[in-house]
């Protein structure tokens, strides 16, 4: 089973926002509701960035506010980051069911990482993958494939677990099943237009997944 990071095993909302809006803010730019960063999460830091600053920013101001960003959420982020309620017996559920787990993000690489090692040090995880320069990123299934060869496992017997549309789609794409949670950051009818025939409200609704 193969799990987003943010808006699925951990709640990074909190730390987002306050590390861009203070980023924005030093720029002189005006910051963003909660609600509103939670619509710019998924897509990797740069879209991140982009999506926040002012339309049509010009390459240089893009850059800048991206290195402030990077530069304050390596300093900042364990302030605004917990693991979801349930999520820690979940992992436990599943290493004691005999599947591997892995976690694959559009989160930075280093960052992906980081924040796993450090919430998750007795997860198990066969492979922690983040957004790396030389791979595509989700929903393209590269990542996703990369870690069903590392896991020995066909990926028609994998599953990947997100929040998102781009989960359900990178799945559809890497021949995974796809698997939608109810917890995270994108709009449940979104994800039951995706093609989530069903949706878990919580971790204990992926239950049913594990046999």
């Amino acid at each position: 089973m193969i799990f987003d990071l943010d808006g699925t095993l951990v709640d990074s909302l909190p730390g987002i926002a306050a590390s861009l809006n203070r980023t924005l803010v030093a720029h002189g730019l005006p910051g963003h509701s909660h609600d509103r960063i939670r619509s710019f999460i998924g897509n990797g830091v740069r879209d991140l960035v982009m999506r926040a600053g002012p339309s049509g920013a010009d390459p240089d101001l893009s850059a800048s506010l991206l290195r402030l960003y990077l530069r304050d959420y390596a300093l900042s982020w364990r302030d605004g980051t917990s693991v979801y309620p349930g999520v820690q017996d979940l992992l436990q559920r599943i290493r004691t069911s005999g599947k591997s787990i892995a976690v694959l993000s559009n989160k930075s690489h280093d960052f992906t990482v980081e924040i796993v090692d450090a919430l998750f040090p007795e997860a198990g995880f066969v492979a922690v993958l983040g957004q790396r320069d030389d791979v595509p990123r989700k929903p393209d299934p590269a990542g996703a494939l990369e870690i069903a060869a590392t896991a020995g496992v066909p990926p028609t017997d994998a599953a990947l677990v997100g929040d998102s549309t781009v989960d359900l789609e990178t799945a559809r794409r890497a021949g995974m099943r796809g698997i939608a949670v109810g917890w995270g950051y994108h709009d449940r009818a979104a994800l039951a237009a995706a093609g989530a025939r069903e949706i878990a409200a919580d971790p204990r609704g992926l239950d049913a997944w594990l046999g």
